[in-house]
């Protein structure tokens, strides 16, 4: 597994936008929920390759999406990650399993077919609604050579490459949406509402995650960092050692009530890797997300720990390395921590392309990238209780 030791951390928080105008595509957020705000337009992933559970086969929920962009590379002065997950809950009842999650990559350079050449204005023009500035913004886009080669599902906002028998004009990923929207409203708009555009009608299908924003800042660099990792390295020893060095010096005789009792008491090295990681996020405990580049990242369990060999390579063919996680906090912003079956994970470490090569289908394609979920095990109860 490739890390950098000192790598910098930047920390996300999720917050509420003052405008829904900032979380659109054309002003590259980072951004929680709602319909992904796609970097490249086409092609968009594949709905069965890419956006589709490894479980249960249905199409994901957009979760969540970071701009990164790389200095230096004229290839990726636009770069996004996007990651999905399912949301049904019986896809997250085995352990450590990620077939229930899909993360994609794009980039783009400054002059794209997409996006203006120039950067995106700061805030909305003046004078307007949330809803005119979000048209304005497209206009601006398609005037810039933005364009659409297909429409987009109604309910998940991925590819919609089916549309309504009835009208033809609203867009669906498949048959199990277009149900939710018919059932949501389509019925009786059907045949009578003008043709819809590429922004998708503000309807609750209870599929989208809460749109939020995530906004970054630095983590503290302090000393206890490096304490911390040296603790968490003394874990990789076996969690009996010292157990058994008091055990193979002295005979049974020797060792008295107050010996065996402290012998009893040793912390695990699962609670210890616990304790270390509620430590580290006591100084940020609303953090959601932690991006660190070719970093390393925090764990929450000593099971279930990323190493070299599980990290498959790029299609390409170059080593994976560390690019961000999403951490257990943001379940309490999705609303879905729950002590019965629910969407759950300790943390999702996300894995990428160490090189971020151009994709094979083209520089404005969407490549899959990997991602590892670790869960809680002796430890899960006491974080539920900590994000409640």
């Amino acid at each position: 597994m490739s890390a950098t030791r000192g790598a910098p951390v930047e920390l996300g928080f999720a917050t509420r936008p003052p405008s829904a105008w900032r979380l659109r595509a054309a002003n590259f957020p980072s951004k929680v929920g709602g319909r992904p705000a796609w970097l490249g337009r086409d092609p968009l992933p594949g709905l069965a390759e890419q956006l589709a559970c490894g479980r249960c086969s249905n199409t994901c929920a957009f979760l969540l999406q970071v701009y990164a962009p790389l200095p230096n590379r004229d290839d990726c002065f636009h770069r996004s990650l996007l990651l999905f997950c399912c949301r049904d809950p019986t896809c997250y009842a085995e352990l450590h399993d990620p077939r229930c999650l899909r993360v994609v990559r794009c980039q783009l350079p400054r002059r794209n077919p997409f996006y203006s050449f120039d950067p995106p204005p700061d805030d909305p023009p003046s004078g307007t609604t949330a809803a005119a500035a979000v048209a304005a913004a497209a206009a601006e886009s398609e005037e810039a050579g933005e364009a659409w080669s297909h429409r987009l599902c109604r309910v998940c906002g991925g590819p919609g490459p089916k549309a309504c028998s009835r009208c033809h004009t609203a867009a669906y990923c498949g048959k199990r949406h277009q149900a939710m929207d018919w059932k949501a409203g389509h019925k009786h708009e059907c045949g009578h509402a003008a043709e819809p555009t590429q922004t998708p009608p503000e309807r609750d299908h209870g599929f989208l995650f809460p749109e939020l924003e995530i906004l970054t800042e630095a983590e503290d660099d302090d000393d206890d960092d490096e304490e911390v990792e040296d603790e968490q390295k003394e874990e990789e020893a076996p969690s009996d050692a010292a157990n058994q060095g008091v055990l193979k010096t002295a005979t049974e005789s020797e060792l008295d009530e107050q010996q065996l009792e402290a012998v009893a008491r040793r912390e695990s090295v699962d609670d210890r890797a616990f304790r270390l990681f509620k430590e580290k996020i006591a100084r940020d405990p609303k953090q959601v997300l932690r991006y660190s580049r070719e970093g390393q990242p925090l764990w929450v369990s000593s099971e279930h720990v990323a190493t070299a060999s599980d990290i498959p390579a790029c299609s390409c063919g170059s080593p994976r390395s560390f690019e961000f996680q999403v951490m257990p906090q943001l379940l309490s912003e999705l609303h879905v921590d729950s002590l019965s079956a629910s969407i759950d994970w300790g943390t999702l470490v996300v894995y990428t392309c160490s090189r971020s090569c151009t994709p094979r289908d083209g520089p404005h394609a969407y490549v899959s990238e990997f991602v590892w979920k670790q869960d809680f095990v002796h430890s899960a109860g006491g974080l539920r209780q900590q994000r409640q």
